[in-house]
C-alpha cells in the first residue's frame, strides 16, 4: 500500500497577492525618498530662517547709532537732517521733545559736551566705521552678507552643498507723523515696512534681513525676508531710591 505525503505550499492567489504588494512598495519607495530630501531641505530652510531671525534680533541689542555710544553719558537724541521737524528738540533749555515728560532723560544735547549737537550716522557712511576687523558697536556695523557654512567631515554627504545666503541692509526711512491736531500727544507715526529709503538721517532705522539659497532645489529656492525698525529715542537710566 503506498501513501502520499501532502505537504504544504503557497497557493497561486497568495503569490499573486505578494506580488502586488511587493509592486506597491517598490513604486512607492521613489516617493518615499523624495519626501525625506524634501524634509531635510525644509530642516535646512528653517535651520536658515531661525539665524536669520536670530541675526535680526542681535541687531536690535545694540546702540542705535555709533555717535551715542559713548558709555560716559546717557546716550542722548542725535539730530538729524532728513528727520520730521515735529520731532526736534522744542526747548533748548531742557533739550527734549514736545510731549516728553520733565522728568525724562531721553534728551538730545550734552552739557558736558559743552551743549555740541550730535548728528546721527549720514546714509553714506552707514556700515563698518573704519575698517572690516573693527568690532561692532551699532546696528548698522551689521549690513553685508553672512553664509551658513557646512562642518567639514569626510564621512558625511549633505544633501544640501550651497550655502544659505543672509543679506542684512540698515537703512533710513521716513518719520512723518500723520494728524491735523495742534496737540502734538495727537499724532502718531505710522510704520510703513516698504517705504523708500530716505537720502538723509531720519530717526527710523529700518532693518532688513534677506534670506536666499544658491541651491538648484525648488525647496529652496524661495526669497525670505525678515524686517525691524528702531527709533531715535535715547536712552535711558533707573532710577535710584533708597530706603
Amino acid at each position: 500500500m503506498h501513501m502520499k505525503l501532502f505537504r504544504p505550499a503557497i497557493a497561486m492567489i497568495e503569490l499573486i497577492f505578494a506580488i502586488v504588494i511587493m509592486g506597491i512598495v517598490m513604486m512607492s519607495a521613489p516617493m518615499l525618498i523624495s519626501t525625506a530630501s524634501k524634509s531635510g531641505y525644509v530642516a535646512l530652510q528653517q535651520e536658515g530662517i531661525n539665524e536669520a531671525a536670530s541675526r535680526i534680533n542681535m541687531i536690535m541689542g545694540y546702540a542705535w547709532d555709533e555717535n551715542n555710544t559713548n558709555d560716559t553719558y546717557i546716550p542722548p537724541i542725535l539730530h538729524v537732517t532728513h528727520g520730521a521737524s515735529d520731532l526736534n528738540v522744542s526747548d533748548n533749555n531742557t533739550s527734549r521733545r514736545t510731549g516728553t515728560p520733565e522728568e525724562s532723560q531721553r534728551t538730545y544735547i550734552l552739557s558736558d559736551l559743552n551743549n555740541s549737537n550730535l548728528f546721527a550716522t549720514p546714509p553714506a557712511s552707514l556700515g563698518k566705521d573704519g575698517n572690516a576687523s573693527e568690532i561692532e558697536d551699532d546696528m548698522d556695523d551689521f549690513i553685508g552678507n553672512i553664509s551658513l557654512t557646512e562642518v567639514a567631515t569626510a564621512s558625511i554627504d549633505y544633501i544640501e552643498k550651497a550655502s544659505i545666503n543672509i543679506n542684512t541692509n540698515v537703512s533710513y526711512i521716513k518719520d512723518n507723523p500723520t494728524g491735523t491736531a495742534t496737540n502734538y500727544n495727537a499724532k502718531t507715526i505710522s510704520f510703513e515696512p516698504f517705504r523708500a529709503e530716505s537720502t538723509g538721517s531720519t530717526n527710523i532705522k529700518f532693518i532688513n534681513v534677506t534670506l536666499t539659497s544658491s541651491a538648484g532645489v525648488d525647496e529652496l529656492n524661495k526669497t525670505i525676508v525678515l524686517k525691524a525698525f528702531s527709533s531715535n529715542i535715547g536712552g535711558y537710566t533707573l532710577k535710584e531710591r533708597t530706603f
